[in-house]
């Protein structure tokens, strides 16, 4: 796949030929005829949405979840047959739009859908109701509200309801209480009315370590789309090892030796208690490496070494064990000969979740696609 010019050596690579791999097992690992709906929402957490997503409906992929309308009218404009649902909130307003693209929207309010029925559409649209089964945010909450929006909905000409579904809060953890009682809920809403197209519940966690009858008609593969595990309980309970896809590198752009005593960065916060050599990196904040990064390891020759001082917003600075050359290769994820510095170790190190890290790596750092 051709890349376009870059100059900065700061790149992230997208190892596309992983995720690939993480779809192909999963099929193994799903219950026949179940649907994988490939979630590429937040420009593919971050890895990309335009190449996740054909690399994953090339693997198999029979849909592509995103959270906006802005998100699904971007891929609809690369791939014009493949279905498009958005996962979250929606105006009225954008209604026409979805239903001459063949976009697929999420809906949980009567008043929203009767709002809906005074405008005209071109073409029939598909809705899938999102049923709030505990996890606090969208969707309907009762079963009275539900059977009254169905109701509502197929009552319409225009409107179809195509899917119904929901979300667990707790899927990744061990205690299972929560998880059951919601679980037990969806399938108490779902049986109240006919069956619609797609019944979808099984986020990433459920679909690879709960009850094989939560894949319904198909699962939503989110993170570990991307080799990533929801939760460290998870890591620990794969059904298959995933592949992770991002790496991100750079180079050194400067060397120098400092003496006892001397400084470095933005308020002197690291102060040399020995002769030591600095080097410096092309790459900060605004790229997405925060300023609580300072002191995590990247990796110089397989070597891990901290990144000392404030981090800039262009640059920052590592303590080297000795004078590299400059453009030597620095790893900040990823591996280097025997060693790796992973996700999790970013996430842990700034008390967030892996999910967080690719996706605050902004677009200023241009994504490298590898597909071999």
């Amino acid at each position: 796949m051709q890349n376009k010019q870059h100059f900065r050596p700061t790149k992230a690579i997208i190892d596309l030929q992983a995720i690939r791999k993480n779809i192909c097992q999963l099929k193994e690992h799903l219950q026949p005829n179940v649907q994988i709906i490939a979630v590429v929402k937040a420009n593919a957490y971050g890895h990309g949405d335009v190449e996740v997503a054909r690399v994953a409906i090339e693997s198999g992929a029979t849909m592509l979840a995103v959270a906006t309308p802005e998100e699904a009218l971007h891929l609809r404009k690369h791939f014009p047959n493949i279905e498009i649902l958005i996962l979250g909130y929606s105006p009225v307003s954008f209604a026409t739009y979805a239903a001459d693209e063949n976009i697929t929207l999420t809906v949980y309010s009567k008043a929203w859908v009767e709002q809906l029925n005074t405008q005209t559409l071109s073409k029939p649209l598909k809705l899938h109701i999102k049923v709030d089964t505990g996890m606090g945010r969208i969707g309907v909450t009762s079963i009275e509200d539900f059977l009254d929006l169905h109701k509502t909905i197929s009552s319409s000409s225009n409107l179809i309801v195509d899917g119904v579904f929901t979300h667990f809060a707790t899927a990744d953890e061990e205690v299972e209480d929560y998880f059951n009682k919601q679980a037990q809920t969806f399938k108490q809403y779902i049986s109240l009315i006919p069956k619609p197209r797609l019944v979808h519940a099984a986020n990433t966690a459920t679909m690879l370590i709960k009850d094989s009858n939560l894949q319904f008609d198909a699962v939503r593969f989110g993170i570990s789309l991307y080799g990533l595990a929801p939760s460290t309980y998870v890591k620990n309970k794969l059904p298959f090892p995933l592949h992770r896809a991002f790496s991100l590198e750079t180079e050194l752009i400067e060397v120098k030796q400092i003496q006892v005593g001397q400084s470095v960065g933005y308020g002197a916060t690291y102060t040399a208690t020995k002769p030591s050599y600095i080097g410096t990196l092309p790459i900060g904040y605004a790229d997405g490496l925060i300023r609580q990064h300072s002191g995590q390891d990247v990796l110089i020759d397989g070597i891990r070494v901290p990144i000392i001082g404030r981090i800039c917003m262009d640059q920052c600075m590592i303590l080297l064990p000795t004078a590299y050359n400059i453009g030597e290769k620095v790893t900040l994820i990823g591996k280097q000969k025997n060693e790796e510095i992973t996700m999790d170790e970013w996430a842990l190190k700034v008390n967030t979740i892996n999910y967080e890290i690719p996706c605050i790596i902004t677009s200023r750092v241009p994504r490298i696609y590898h597909t071999k």
